[in-house]
């Protein structure tokens, strides 16, 4: 297939986009059935002519057509066939056209599955979302086309970057845009309730399964994206608060207080004005994070190249997007009143303080990812913000949220019943001391382990506890709807994470060390011995290959085989040998030659890392699991004709004590 060909189908694209946009939006103002009625043509016609473009360039990866300078600069005859694959999306221009492929495909779930919703609001929906395709396709276009040709071509490429070659790359990357994008139907539901001033709270019945898929594949995204940092950097680390980390960790704040605003708005017809606020900027945030990886101006391994003309035009496009959205919201937030009264002692109450804690923490996180540019600006200096600043700050903020978990779910809408808080107070922290105290006797001697199991356990003896409740007071075949159990694992998850987070730091030990052949190191319990370095062969690559048994009290538990390896290209990188366990980790990372045949390693014994990565399996669960709760079914369509009056998609049951 001609490279050239995939050029005219991202033109095509953008002009489809631009219909998009219009043509529904116009006919949904006017009431035109017929105007209206192009949105899934348009929506389905644009996604067919961007998955051309995508498989036109996968192709050109597959046959080694370095023509395309995008293959030439991401590639080469010996890369392996499925790494060739991947790294489609290797670079800028390929991941922003997997970006648009996503966005796409959201927008084609939403004319398969939204076709029951008014069709006015959904005209809008589709609208929007070719608006924001719009701005994407013109971007990549004019600024980042990966159809350019190369002459004279060379007869092979360079290389795909080293710490790409992996199969993280296959996983992260997807999944991570899935989330980014997802947010964009909650924004687009938002903006079409705006634009028809349909301010009720029914829409969000219907925004609330796609938020929670959205918020589920970001959490895989980081997830996937935090383990593959932690065997690929070689530094044993699974977070560092680098700026890349930051922009995808801000919409998940977000996106977590939006799903639970969702909740409030829903079943109690509140905060509806926060609701629309949260949904822009769940959005606004995916669109920083992709300015902050695009621009180039925060330095972060994970960031592309520096481009300047990139990042203004996605910060114009973001001033736009967002100013356009919040004056929207300003025009019409006036009218958005009503909601249930509430308790200070109410499920309310308990999901406000987790709200607040959530956006609070995000505007931190932004403050210190964006500060060094503030200080170069003020010609103060590019200030560096770290652990030191995002570490405490972040354990201070949640830890409200942290106290009040147990708490939410346990509570009635309206009015909680202090007897409940009060018989649950006094068990959550008999079984946190009780676990405190078992952890005490089993050698945690350190006041941050014995925070980290406290603080574990009380998160999860609350869910435990909701567990039972429910199990004695709710009829059967009504205990756990899919929303129910979709709360419980999520907050589950999050008592996991804590264990994970807070242990996993407390209680590695970590030796950095010169070794020669048959010389031996004692890091924590274990005992790793160094038997040399010999040369090994990849198929594209050859690397320095160091064995390393591991023994335990004189018993052998492994032997690893950490490597340094040399591509093609010259580039080098650290391939860290790990045995993976449920309560620990065992890691080494081979270094540089030292002289007289002496290496330097880094070894690691990190015990719970893995219940980081479990803990967020659990809460992406939850996401997943709360979408498959019937009341989110639409059940029959609506006469267009009462489109404005946008019904109900089913009546509202009355709500038990704890329902989700």
């Amino acid at each position: 297939m001609n490279p050239e060909l995939g050029q005219v189908a991202l033109i095509l694209a953008l002009l489809l986009s631009a219909l998009q946009c219009l043509l529904p939006i116009i006919g949904a103002w006017r009431g035109s059935k017929p105007l209206m009625a192009t949105a899934p043509t348009l929506a389905i016609g644009q996604a067919v002519f961007v998955a051309l473009a995508f498989g036109i360039l996968m192709w050109s990866f597959w046959i080694n057509d370095f023509s395309v300078a995008y293959v030439a600069q991401n590639s080469n005859l010996s890369l392996p066939w499925f790494y060739k694959l991947s790294a489609v999306w290797g670079a800028h221009e390929g991941s922003l056209l997997l970006w648009m492929l996503i966005l796409n495909g959201w927008t084609v779930a939403m004319v398969a599955l939204g076709g029951k919703l008014p069709q006015a609001f959904f005209s809008r929906v589709i609208g929007v979302l070719g608006f924001v395709a719009f701005g994407f396709l013109l971007y990549m276009i004019t600024t980042s086309n990966p159809f350019l040709r190369l002459f004279p071509v060379p007869p092979n490429g360079a290389d795909l970057n080293p710490v790409l070659q992996d199969p993280g790359l296959v996983f992260h990357p997807p999944t991570l845009y899935m989330g980014y994008v997802g947010f964009s139907v909650a924004f687009a539901f938002a903006i079409a309730s705006l634009l028809g001033g349909e301010l009720k709270s029914t829409w969000v019945r219907w925004a609330r399964p796609w938020t929670n898929v959205a918020w589920g594949f970001l959490t895989l995204g980081i997830v996937a994206g935090s383990a593959w940092a932690y065997y690929e950097l070689g530094w044993g680390g699974w977070w560092f608060w680098d700026p890349v980390e930051n922009a995808s960790f801000m919409p998940w704040l977000i996106g977590a207080a939006l799903i639970h605003a969702q909740a409030i708005t829903d079943k109690r017809d509140g905060l509806r004005a926060w609701t629309l606020l949260l949904s822009i900027f769940a959005f606004a945030f995916s669109l920083l994070g992709t300015f902050l990886v695009r621009s180039g101006l925060l330095t972060s391994v994970h960031a592309f190249a520096f481009a300047p003309a990139r990042g203004l035009f996605i910060l114009v496009y973001l001033a736009v997007v967002v100013g356009g959205s919040l004056l929207l919201y300003a025009m019409r937030a006036p009218k958005v009143t009503g909601g249930k009264s509430f308790a200070l002692a109410s499920r309310e109450t308990m999901m406000l303080v987790g709200n607040l804690m959530l956006t609070v923490a995000c505007a931190m996180v932004l403050l210190g990812t964006l500060y060094p540019l503030v200080g170069e600006a003020l010609d103060i200096g590019r200030i560096s913000v770290g652990p030191p600043y995002f570490g405490p700050l972040f354990l201070l903020l949640m830890t409200p949220l942290v106290l009040a978990l147990p708490f939410g779910p346990l509570s009635r809408w309206g009015k909680a019943d202090l007897k409940v808080w009060r018989n649950a107070l006094i068990r959550i922290v008999a079984l946190a001391v009780a676990a405190g105290i078992i952890g005490f006797v089993l050698g945690a001697r350190g006041w941050y382990q014995l925070l980290g199991i406290t603080a574990a356990v009380w998160v999860m003896a609350g869910v435990v506890l909701f567990a039972i409740k429910r199990w004695r007071e709710a009829p059967r075949g009504k205990r756990y709807p899919f929303e129910m159990l979709g709360m419980m694992l999520a907050h589950f998850g999050v008592g996991v994470f804590i264990a994970g987070a807070i242990l996993t730091r407390s209680m590695s030990v970590e030796q950095d060390v010169g070794m020669k052949p048959g010389a031996s190191v004692e890091v924590g319990a274990y005992d790793f011995h160094f038997n040399g370095v010999a040369e090994t062969q990849g198929p594209n690559y050859r690397a320095q290959q160091g064995t390393v048994v591991i023994t335990r009290n004189g018993k052998h538990v492994v032997t690893l085989h950490p490597q340094k390896r040399t591509y093609a290209g010259g580039q080098v990188q650290t391939e860290a040998a790990i045995q993976a366990g449920v309560f620990r980790d065992l890691y080494v990372s081979l270094g540089d030659s030292i002289g007289n045949g002496a290496w330097s390693l880094r070894v690691y014994d990190k015990p719970f890392v893995r219940w980081i990565w479990g803990g967020g399996a659990l809460m992406m669960l939850g996401g997943f699991a709360v979408v498959l709760d019937k009341r989110f079914r639409l059940r029959r369509a609506v006469d267009p004709e009462t489109a404005r009056a946008t019904p109900e998609p089913e009546a509202r049951p009355k709500l038990a004590e704890g329902e989700a």
